[in-house]
């Protein structure tokens, strides 16, 4: 199947982003080989800066394959911001409405049409304490064994220091590296043919999470956590601690009062 055409918007975005990327970072971009030349397929990536699209999308645009990213749906209705994103085909993520599922859609689609879709799995930039990547969800890998496209794990490492996590100032000296590094498609054929309940998903996401994580592991030159960290665990780990501390405050409130009523009932006496 053909690949699809760059086009004037992604041609257009190249020459306003690239030249300020190509100052702000150095590249170290391996992998490309396992970009396909053709056909349709996904990238799933790691995210740990809000730049990281910038330089994510730089890497893939010079293998010739630009990607399709999911992107909030009010990016999509913003003036210029707004054109390029419908001009260069990203896909619009309708979250908790009854158009939610059209992302999933249209990905399936652009895939079956011979492009390039590219998934953040985390959904948000990672919380891990260390950056690493976190658990993911299920979206890549329901397109994915949907379409039995390759899945390509993609890892980057350096934006988040050129702009950290959740962060809202640039550090720009001394001048950062953005490490890109593709690896082989994911083997997902054990999961082919079976019915894609919610467990056989989460499985196969895990297992794209680990190639992603792996990559990582190579450009970082270190060992990530054996358990990803889960910010729908941390959340509810998080109230439990909050009710604990409550119910001893609570506690501390009442015996503080306890010595008091028995004094002020032996002087009634």
């Amino acid at each position: 199947m053909p690949r699809r055409r760059i086009g004037f918007w992604y041609r257009f975005a190249a020459v306003l982003c690239k030249p300020p990327l190509v100052v702000l970072i150095k590249r170290d971009w391996r992998g490309m080989e396992h970009i396909p030349a053709e056909g349709g397929f996904i990238t799933a990536v790691n995210h740990n800066s809000h730049v990281d699209p910038l330089a994510y999308a730089h890497f893939q645009y010079n293998t010739g394959r630009v990607p399709r990213f999911l992107a909030k749906s009010g990016l999509f209705k913003k003036g210029f911001v707004g054109a390029a994103m419908r001009g260069t085909g990203q896909i619009p993520v309708y979250r908790e409405t009854t158009d939610a599922l059209s992302a999933f859609r249209a990905a399936i689609d652009a895939v079956e049409r011979g492009e390039c879709v590219a998934f953040y799995p985390e959904g948000t930039i990672t919380r891990d304490p260390d950056q690493w990547p976190m658990t993911g969800k299920t979206g890549a890998a329901r397109v994915a064994l949907q379409t039995k496209c390759p899945v390509i794990p993609v890892a980057q490492w350096g934006a988040n220091e050129l702009l950290p996590p959740y962060a809202k100032k640039l550090h720009v000296f001394p001048r950062k590296t953005s490490h890109v590094l593709a690896g082989p498609p994911v083997d997902l054929t054990r999961f082919y043919g079976k019915e894609m309940s919610p467990d056989l998903l989460k499985e196969a996401t895990e297992v794209i999470m680990a190639d992603i994580t792996r990559l990582l592991e190579q450009i970082r030159g270190a060992k990530a956590p054996e358990t990803p960290y889960d910010p729908r665990r941390e959340r509810i780990e998080q109230r439990r601690r909050t009710a604990a501390e409550t119910q001893e405050l609570e506690a501390r409130a009442e015996s503080a009062t306890e010595p008091k009523v028995e004094q002020e009932e032996g002087q009634g006496t």
